[in-house]
């Protein structure tokens, strides 16, 4: 099995250097991608729903981006130790009919020994937007990574 650093223990900078990859992997929107950063056998509460594997892990995503259009994310550093981190989190997409919304949440993570995720647990609220309302325009752009992103 091939490590996925930065792996745990966690230091500051290893947390926030997890935490970007994970915003970057995210907004390829690529579900096939994404779930590599994750075990085999990894388990995931996502609002009411409950993931096992990384097929599932797919196919959750593979339906999440095709009803969560233009989809863009961005993710800062709560807290870590040792295998765990915390983060809080914004996502912004619209849906079929062009209605925009922007979803707030928490996660906690826990990573194995090779840096993989094999825990993760989302709490998310969603709040309707206009389109001019918008503020996460694509990917982050790289002189902004490791900056807190404003609660509104």
């Amino acid at each position: 099995m091939a490590d996925r650093p930065p792996l745990p223990p966690f230091t500051r900078e290893t947390a926030v250097q997890k935490v970007q990859a994970a915003e970057d992997a995210w907004n390829t929107r690529d579900p096939h991608k994404v779930a590599l950063a994750y075990s085999e056998d990894s388990v995931w509460r996502n609002r009411d729903t409950f993931v096992t594997g990384r097929e599932e892990i797919v196919a959750f995503l593979t339906r999440k981006w095709e009803r969560e259009l233009d989809y863009a994310l961005r993710k800062d550093l709560w807290a870590f130790d040792g295998n765990r981190i915390a983060v809080r989190f914004q996502y912004e997409c619209r849906d079929a009919d062009g209605r925009w919304s922007r979803s707030y949440g928490n996660e906690l993570w826990e990573f194995d020994e090779h840096g993989l995720m094999t825990r993760r647990e989302a709490s998310i609220n969603d709040l309707p937007i206009e389109e001019g309302e918008r503020r996460i325009n694509g990917p982050r752009p790289e002189a902004e990574h490791g900056r807190s992103f404003p609660l509104q």
